[in-house]
């Protein structure tokens, strides 16, 4: 996939920072295809966190970064960021060698917080707390300090300061670019789309739909909703428990089939017996292979995508579902705004689709947080009922992903945006004087190390 020694001088190399299979990580399995659909045109050599696990094949330990860039200096490096522990070791290279920014969460919040708190830099907290949000009252920072519930941190993002040092910042909608350039004036902001999914034929799809209901013991004939990724609260479980029971109730042959690993803190099999649906719904655990997940999306009728609350990312197996030509239920969220969807509460267009082109078309149906109760069980009721719409939706869904959202046009960004970076002057600020944990070298600690053998300082 990638070299693994230094390429010889020239345009064209990158240094990619982002977690990489197999780590579970969506920005990992994305990462891996854009460093494959890249690799005609680039140069690539990846650094992963070597303390998780060994480097896989073609990729390196970060630590080899420093001096593989002194000793013959990447023409861009590239960093796949998102609010997930999996992200915490590409923050001091950031700040130190700034390049290309994807931003996959527009929150960075938890995974700085977790990153800083953990290993008691305190101080370090606060400081980029402030930094980051210069207009708050700098005692807010005390509610993550004194661990105080995680979810208060989705009103504070943290993004400024990687957005201010970074060459250019990449985000996956326009809503997010918009926001970013009204927060950082200055900073260079660009839109590029996420490649995610693939599109099977109809022949395979239904291959693979009569082989995944055989292995769980569920009918042709029924009416499957799906849930896929991560089986966490913040998936709105509970609230899809209480609509689909009460599906249930008017569609008896409806079906719930979870796929995904469920967190320690979450009990899962409580909820569905509270619900008592469990005899209706099957929960597969963690899919290790790419195309398993995409099988299991084959042999549902109706995907469910909600998340709330939101680091404001583009849900991968959302797009997976859209590639596979599924009818999807998500949540109303402002950074999809842009989106065409229905409203369950009157099945009209939302108002993203005021002022288009009539040929534009509902891709999804959105839920309105605070209509959740209600308006999630009208989706799901009228889709569970209404084959002919799911069709029209499904159909609009993967119209939607080949143009926004297939391997190749996200190719075209990135080679666009990457052109870009390498051409910008730099960061809209060149120093982070208020702030200099983050530019430290390291030479202190190394001095300290070196002081009691008398060993002197070899870089000076």
């Amino acid at each position: 996939m990638t070299s693994v020694v230094p390429h010889p001088a020239g345009p064209g190399r990158l240094a990619w920072f982002s977690p990489m299979p197999p780590t579970r990580s969506g920005v990992a399995t994305c990462s891996a295809d854009l460093v494959r659909g890249l690799s005609g045109s680039f140069q690539i050599d990846v650094f992963v966190d070597a303390s998780r696990h060994a480097p896989a094949p073609g990729t390196r330990s970060a630590h080899d970064f420093v001096w593989l860039h002194q000793q013959n200096p990447y023409d861009l490096i590239v960093y796949q960021m998102g609010n997930a522990s999996v992200h915490q070791y590409m923050w001091p290279y950031l700040f130190r060698y700034p390049g290309l920014t994807v931003l996959h969460d527009a929150h960075l919040h938890h995974a700085r917080a977790g990153a800083l708190l953990t290993s008691g830099r305190t101080a370090d907290y606060r400081a980029e707390f402030m930094a980051n949000h210069p207009d708050r009252n700098p005692d807010l920072a005390e509610l993550a300090v004194y661990g105080y519930p995680s979810y208060l941190y989705y009103y504070w993002p943290m993004t400024r300061l990687v957005v201010e040092r970074s060459r250019l910042t990449a985000v996956h909608t326009d809503a997010i670019a918009r926001e970013l350039r009204q927060d950082v004036p200055g900073a260079r902001i660009e839109t590029i789309r996420l490649g995610h999914g693939v599109e099977i034929a109809d022949e395979e799809a239904e291959r693979l739909r009569q082989r995944i209901r055989a292995r769980y013991g569920i009918a042709p004939e029924a009416r499957v909703f799906g849930c896929f990724g991560g089986l966490s609260p913040e998936k709105r479980l509970p609230e899809i428990l209480s609509a689909f029971a009460a599906t249930a109730e008017h569609v008896p042959a409806a079906r719930l089939l979870l796929v995904g690993a469920v967190p320690d803190h979450h009990d899962l099999a409580a909820d569905i017996a509270r619900f008592g649906v469990g005899d209706r719904t099957v929960i597969t655990g963690y899919v290790e292979k790419d195309e398993e997940l995409t099988a299991h999306i084959a042999a549902s009728d109706i995907a469910l995508n909600l998340r709330w609350p939101t680091a404001r990312e583009v849900s991968g197996p959302w797009l997976r579902c859209m590639a596979a030509g599924k009818p999807t239920v998500i949540v109303s969220l402002a950074h999809l705004a842009d989106v065409p969807a229905l409203d369950p509460r009157t099945w009209a267009p939302s108002a993203a689709i005021d002022g288009e082109p009539d040929t534009v078309r509902p891709v999804t149906v959105a839920v309105d947080i605070l209509d959740e109760n209600h308006s999630l069980r009208a989706a799901m009721l009228r889709l569970a009922r209404d084959p002919a719409l799911c069709g029209a939706l499904g159909q609009a869904a993967r119209d939607y992903w080949r143009s926004r959202h297939a391997p190749e046009p996200t190719i075209e960004d990135y080679r666009r945006v990457i052109g870009l970076a390498r051409s910008s002057p730099g960061p809209v600020r060149a120093t982070l004087d208020a702030l200099p944990h983050l530019m430290s070298s390291g030479r202190r600690t190394l001095e300290e190390a070196l002081a009691p053998f008398g060993v002197p300082d070899p870089l000076r």
